[in-house]
C-alpha cells in the first residue's frame, strides 16, 4: 500500500533525477518547481503541471527528494526504493507525519486554532484505530472539541469575558468543524484514512502507522535513565556515564519520542557546542538514527569541528568496518580528532585515560605528534597539552609537552 500511495511521487523523483541531473530540479529557491520544469515534466510523463507539482510536493515530504535552496538531489529512500521495504515505509511515515503540510488548511483560520487541531489529531486517530471501523464525523468532532479544551486548560487559557449563554455551544464548535474537515481530508490525501458520507475509517496503512506511533510512545516510556523529556544536550550528558549498550537504549528511547528530523537537528546542534564529549556522544546517537540522518551529517562536512566525526559516521554508514573507518581521514583531520577526543578525556576522564590516549595518535613518535598538534589549530590545544603534561609519569616527556603548550600559547 505504501508503494502504491507514493508511486506518483517516485515517478516524478526519478524523472527529475534522470532528466535534469543533480542540482537543477528546483527553480525558485523555495523548493517548488519552476514553471518551465513543471511543464517539461508534465509533457514527458503524460501528466498535467498541477499533477507534477502535487507529486513533487509529496516526494519532498516523503524524503524521496532533498531540496536545499534551489538545488535538489535524490533522497536515500529513492535510491533504496526497489530493494528496501523499510525505506518505502519510512517514506510513507514521513508523509503521514507531515499530513498538515500535504493539504493546505482552509483560509481565514486562526493559526492558533490550526495548531490546536494538529496537536489534537493523534488522539482522534487513536480513537479511530480503537473503533476498528467507520466513525461518524459528529463523534469525532465531539472528541476533537474535548481535546482542544484540554489543551487550552493545560495552558491555563481561561476566558473571563462575559459570553451570552445561548450561543456558547455553537460558537465553540463552529471554528472546529471546517478544521476537522480539513484534517480528515489531509489525512485521506496521504492514504491514512477514507473520508466520506459523514464518516471516517482508518486504512490498514493508517492503522499500522498509529500502532507504530503508540509503540514508540511505550518504548519512550521505558527509558532506563529517564532522559526522554530532556534536551539533546542534557540527554547526552545523562548518558555520559552509561555503558555503551545502556546508552544506546537511552538514545533509542529519546529518539522514539521525537520526529526524526528535529531529533537529528538537535543532536547536531549539541555537537556544535564547546564540550567535546557531547560531540562524540551526539554522533553515537546519530549512529542509532541510521540512514535518515545521512543528509544532515553530509551537510556538516564543511564544519572543521564536525568534519572528522561526520566522515567516520558516513564511512561506517557505507559499510566500512568501524576499526578501519579512520582511514577516510587525512592526517590533519585525524590529528584534530585526537585533540578533540583528548579534550573530552581531560574534561571528563581520569589522568591515566589521557596518558593512554597517546597510543591512539596516528603519529609514530611524541615529537611528531606535538609538531602536528601545534599546527592543526584546535582551540583546546593548550589545555590538552597542559593536562597531558600534568598527567604523564615520564618527567622528560612531560617537560616536552609542557614546552609545546607554552609555544602554542605564545604563538611560537
Amino acid at each position: 500500500m505504501a508503494r502504491s500511495q507514493l508511486a506518483g511521487a517516485v515517478r516524478v523523483a526519478r524523472w527529475a533525477d534522470v532528466a535534469l541531473g543533480p542540482g537543477r530540479t528546483a527553480g525558485d529557491g523555495k523548493a517548488t518547481l519552476s514553471e518551465a520544469t513543471a511543464e517539461r515534466a508534465a509533457e514527458d510523463l503524460g501528466l498535467t503541471p498541477a499533477q507534477v507539482r502535487a507529486d513533487w510536493d509529496t516526494a519532498r515530504l516523503a524524503g524521496l527528494i532533498e531540496v536545499h535552496g534551489d538545488r535538489a538531489r535524490p533522497g536515500w529512500r529513492l535510491r533504496a526504493w526497489d530493494r528496501d521495504d523499510s525505506a518505502v515505509l519510512r517514506g510513507w511515515v514521513a508523509l503521514f507525519d507531515a499530513w498538515s503540510l500535504a493539504h493546505p488548511e482552509p483560509g481565514g483560520q486562526e493559526p492558533g486554532a490550526v495548531a490546536e487541531v494538529v496537536s489534537a489529531m493523534p488522539q482522534v486517530l487513536s480513537f479511530l484505530q480503537l473503533s476498528a471501523g467507520p466513525v461518524p464525523v459528529s463523534q469525532l468532532l465531539d472528541l476533537l472539541r474535548q481535546r482542544v479544551t484540554e489543551l487550552r486548560t493545560e495552558r491555563c487559557e481561561i476566558d473571563y469575558a462575559p459570553r451570552p449563554a445561548p450561543v456558547v455551544p455553537e460558537s465553540t464548535d463552529a471554528p472546529l468543524e471546517p478544521l476537522l474537515d480539513w484534517a480528515l481530508r489531509a489525512l485521506a490525501s496521504v492514504g491514512a484514512l477514507t473520508y466520506g458520507d459523514g464518516q471516517a475509517t482508518l486504512t490498514p496503512l493508517g492503522s499500522w502507522a498509529v500502532w507504530v506511533k503508540l509503540e514508540q510512545i511505550c518504548v519512550a516510556a521505558q527509558s532506563p535513565a529517564g532522559n526522554i523529556e530532556q534536551s539533546a544536550e542534557d540527554m547526552l550528558r545523562g548518558c555520559a556515564q552509561l555503558r555503551p549498550n545502556a546508552a544506546r537504549a537511552e538514545y533509542r528511547a529519546w529518539l522514539a519520542a521525537r520526529p526524526v528530523g528535529s531529533a537529528v537537528t538537535e543532536l547536531i546542534d549539541a555537537a556544535r557546542g564547546e564540550d567535546a564529549l557531547l560531540r562524540g556522544l551526539a554522533f553515537e546517537a546519530l549512529r542509532v538514527v541510521g540512514a535518515p540522518a545521512e543528509p544532515e551529517v553530509r551537510a556538516v562536512l564543511g564544519e572543521p569541528a564536525l568534519r572528522p566525526y561526520a566522515l567516520l559516521w558516513l564511512a561506517e554508514h557505507d559499510g566500512a568496518d568501524p576499526e578501519d573507518a579512520h582511514e577516510v581521514l587525512t592526517r590533519e583531520e585525524a590529528t584534530w580528532l585526537w585533540v578533540d577526543t583528548a579534550a573530552a578525556v581531560a574534561d571528563h576522564g581520569e589522568a591515566p585515560m589521557l596518558v593512554r590516549h597517546l597510543e591512539s595518535a596516528v603519529q609514530p613518535t611524541v615529537p611528531e605528534l606535538l609538531k602536528e598538534v601545534r599546527a592543526v589549530g584546535h582551540p583546546r590545544t593548550v589545555q590538552v597539552l597542559v593536562a597531558l603534561a600534568a598527567a604523564h609519569p615520564d618527567p622528560a616527556l612531560a617537560r616536552a609537552v609542557r614546552r609545546a603548550a607554552f609555544q602554542v600559547h605564545t604563538g611560537g
